[in-house]
């Protein structure tokens, strides 16, 4: 655990330093006022760290505001050395085809750093509206398999919610909304219910706000890698005490025999020190001869889903 904080911390001190370089390079105005820059980059690249710090220990809307703000530079810090990374390699190619001169790179550089902050800006606020407004997709799958008098079982699949300072009561509240009006049979959660430390969710109760009275077949879960971060041992019985049961390496089976098994997310062992049963032994449990599906948060090792059976596999993202 150590060694993998140290080696995030590296990375992340690395492209803050490419990052404070890329705009005192480019725009003299941040020349002529080093020190003012040089405070406000520490201050906003710091912030996060400062705040997940804090929030560990006491969680308020002080840790809220300040998680905010960390948040939105963590999305900057991605988004901007993918596009300073990509002006570099453009640069260099304009360069050595000598269609850009010594003389007109302070331009070129000052117009990367523009159009990179912009597009950033944009990326972000993009982001930030997908993640506050439920986008709703409709699939329809066909398993081959029988299910006793069941012939169709419409489910609804959340992803990533990640409750927390940014995603709060309104959010929730809409998505149950939205519940309410698709109607489902039941719904599967995919992992990164809450958004690391559960502090900010415990404060408003944010999870009561999460319904679907008329589910008859009822609520379930699987953990994501940020429900460990957080500490699985308050996240998960948080979740739980909502009425969500959270699938840990096990299975259930629904009416007409459909069976649905979730997973202990892949980097539980990481955080927590839990290793998940592989694959090969859970499938056992199962009955392939009918429908089996497969709540797994990170959809990696897809290959063993398909040797073992599974005819259905629901995921969320690795974030």
């Amino acid at each position: 655990m150590a060694v993998f904080f140290i080696v995030v911390l590296t990375i992340y001190t690395l492209l803050n330093l490419y990052l404070f370089y890329k705009g005192y390079n480019a725009i003299p105005a941040l020349q002529a006022n080093k020190l003012l820059y040089s405070l406000t980059f520490i201050f906003l690249s710091a912030i996060f760290i400062v705040a997940k710090i804090i929030e560990a220990r006491h969680s308020s809307i002080i840790t809220d505001v300040l998680n905010i703000i960390g948040g939105f530079w963590l999305a900057f810090m991605l988004y901007g050395f993918i596009f300073f990374i990509l002006s570099d390699i453009t640069l260099l190619i304009l360069r050595l085809t000598g269609i850009l001169g010594s003389e007109t790179i302070p331009v070129f550089r000052k117009l990367s750093f523009l159009i990179t902050t912009g597009l950033s800006v944009l990326f972000i606020t993009g982001g930030f509206i997908n993640a506050v407004i439920p986008v709703v997709r409709e699939y329809n799958i066909t398993i081959d398999k029988p299910a006793g008098e069941v012939k169709s079982l419409r489910i609804a699949a959340v992803s990533d919610i990640h409750l927390g300072s940014i995603i709060r009561k309104r959010s929730i509240k809409k998505l149950s909304s939205i519940l309410k009006e698709i109607n489902p049979d039941m719904v599967l959660l995919l992992g990164d219910i809450i958004d690391g430390e559960i502090g900010p969710v415990l404060r408003g109760d944010l999870l009561q706000y999460f319904t679907c009275p008329k589910c008859r077949e009822g609520m379930y879960a699987i953990a994501g890698n940020h429900e460990y971060i957080g500490g699985g041992s308050r996240t998960i019985p948080y979740i739980e005490s909502k009425g969500i049961r959270v699938l840990k390496d096990e299975m259930i089976t629904l009416d007409g025999g459909i069976q649905i098994i979730g997973r202990i997310d892949k980097d539980a062992t990481r955080f927590s020190g839990k290793v998940r049963k592989p694959l090969e032994e859970l499938i056992k449990l199962a009955d392939t001869t009918k429908p089996v599906i497969l709540m797994d948060h990170q959809p990696f090792h897809l290959d063993e889903t398909v040797k073992y059976g599974v005819d259905l596999q629901l995921s969320g993202t690795y974030s």
